[in-house]
């Protein structure tokens, strides 16, 4: 059945719901002892055919009291629509909220529908949703365990990556700089580009040392949450990127704010090191911006964020630049299929991102689909997202405010 004719046939949308769930943010200790619980949102798409599509938003992760009320103004366009096709339901959805979703949370939450929108094209076409996007160009995909901070005492960054080793993986990412687990606060590094170059070298060093040079390993400044003196400027980036040039990363992610992409562009010109970025901007149109400069080496759509099809459409961009893709996935289970999805469809994929030792608001919901062998997904093969969002699942995990995600100020700090 093609996307143009499914509502030929009588399907048509009934329902528009908004789904918050909160539930355990995973099952890795050096996770949850940041941070034990998450928020998820969702968008559940019922129809007269008895078919469900089902999407996530990463905004649930972040606002999640902001997806209904969007929710509640675009659901007239699902309800009256002409056609289900998503490509088509998206674009009306972004010009009707242009004022507040051409970026920022408005257009993640349209992202979230416009999911539920390709889900349910792949379940009434019996196809995966990454058939519908141009069709897979991989078999499988190099994944990697987003290990978050790096902890201290180094003895437990070992511990850490022994765990995702365990676990299958063959890649791993953790933070620059080290947070105590003991006190639960980062670790006083010292000041200047050559003592945080010092930080990362000695780092580097000892996971070199412990895993070995066959494993990949990837770092994350996130300079994009950081302010004050924890901030790097382009002359602390430039040097720590430039004295990690023996060790053989495959990229460094956010080692500057999203403040100024000419400031990217020259840290990417003059670094040994791929520079990663990109998660937080949140539609096709902001990543061109950056990448026409060449701002990235290795661009991190989220499809959670800015959608399947423009995450697909930033791979051919990267692709025409030289460039490579790394999916960006700290969703819950649907978010992270989106993305797995989404990767195998664009041209220049290099690796996916996985939560590694995932909770059940990831496991339950991604069930079998979700296939890593040998450090590597496996092309997705059921139909749809291959996602269950059961009612089992939103019983047992109510929605809790204030379990967000942001970062603390003074006068708001984060909950566990």
């Amino acid at each position: 059945m093609a996307l143009d004719s499914i509502s030929d046939g009588g399907m048509r949308i009934t329902e528009v719901t908004p789904v918050l769930l909160t539930g355990p943010s995973s099952n890795d200790p050096w996770i949850t002892f940041a941070k034990q619980t998450r928020t998820a949102g969702f968008v559940e798409l019922r129809t007269d055919a008895g078919l469900t599509g089902v999407g996530e938003t990463y905004a649930g992760y972040f606002a999640p009291e902001l997806i209904g009320p969007v929710v509640d103004y675009v659901r007239p366009i699902l309800l009256g629509a002409d056609t289900l096709d998503p490509r088509v339901l998206t674009a009306r959805m972004r010009q009707s909220l242009a004022y507040f979703a051409r970026v920022g949370v408005g257009a993640a939450v349209i992202s979230g529908v416009e999911a539920a929108l390709w889900d349910l094209a792949g379940k009434a076409e019996g196809v995966p949703v990454h058939q519908l996007l141009g069709g897979a160009r991989y078999d499988r995909l190099p994944a990697y365990a987003t290990g978050g901070p790096s902890p201290w005492p180094p003895e437990q960054l070992k511990r850490k990556v022994d765990r995702y080793l365990e676990l299958g993986f063959t890649a791993v990412k953790v933070a620059s700089g080290y947070l105590d687990m003991a006190e639960r606060r980062p670790v006083p590094a010292p000041g200047g580009p050559e003592g945080a170059a010092g930080v990362e070298v000695e780092k580097l060093e000892l996971l070199r040392a412990h895993a070995g040079k066959d494993v990949a390993i990837m770092l994350d400044g996130h300079m994009g949450h950081r302010d004050g003196t924890a901030r790097w400027d382009l002359a602390t980036a430039t040097a720590v990127l430039t004295a990690l040039e023996p060790y053989d990363l495959t990229f460094f992610e956010e080692p500057l704010a999203y403040r100024d992409p000419d400031e990217y562009a020259e840290l990417t010109r003059v670094s040994p090191v791929p520079v990663a970025g990109g998660e937080q901007l949140s539609s096709y149109d902001e990543f061109r911006l950056w990448m026409l400069r060449d701002a990235f080496g290795v661009a991190q759509p989220d499809a959670s964020w800015l959608g399947l099809s423009e995450f697909v459409d930033v791979g051919r961009l990267a692709a025409e630049r030289g460039a490579r893709v790394a999916s960006h996935a700290w969703s819950a289970g649907v978010g992270v299929m989106q993305n797995v999805h989404a990767a195998f469809a664009s041209p220049s994929t290099l690796i996916v991102e996985i939560p590694p030792d995932a909770g059940e608001l990831h496991t339950l919901l991604w069930g079998d689909s979700l296939v890593i062998e040998d450090g590597h997904v496996l092309r997705p093969q059921a139909p749809g997202l291959g996602v269950t969002l059961s009612d089992e699942v939103k019983e047992r995990f109510p929605f809790r405010p204030g379990m967000e995600e942001f970062s603390s100020v003074p006068g708001k700090q984060l909950r566990s």
